[in-house]
């Protein structure tokens, strides 16, 4: 029997993108990214639940992940069911409904000395 991979639900409490970035390629520009692996045999339907310091959560923000792949989600690039505010503190919760692993990181650009933030979120069951 194979054992499952991940958890169904993780939080990341830290979130923030910067509202500035030092150079115009996307590449380089501020951002926050979700790693999430799928190693399991069916396809996660995943959604993102942001919530904020003075005022109500948004989402959920509904992502597809493939039996057996992995996909890399920046928040920036999320817009249903609005774009995430630059500037902004955060935290969001990821909730699957297959167990997924989740991996958290930040390229913060503001300054061209670039920083480079990643861990992984905490699994919540």
């Amino acid at each position: 029997m194979r054992q499952e991979v991940g958890r169904r639900t993780w939080a990341i409490p830290e979130g923030y993108i910067p509202a500035e970035s030092t150079s115009a390629d996307p590449a380089l520009a501020s951002h926050e990214t979700a790693c999430i692996l799928n190693a399991s045999d069916r396809d996660a339907n995943v959604s993102i639940t942001l919530f904020f310091e003075d005022r109500d959560p948004v989402g959920p923000y509904r992502i597809a992940v493939p039996a057996k792949r992995t996909r890399h989600v920046r928040f920036n690039d999320l817009k249903d069911p609005e774009p995430i505010p630059r500037g902004t503190a955060y935290s969001s919760i990821i909730q699957s409904d297959v167990p997924v692993v989740v991996q958290h990181s930040r390229l913060d650009s503001r300054k061209a000395e670039l920083a480079l933030l990643s861990t992984l979120a905490f699994p919540a069951e």
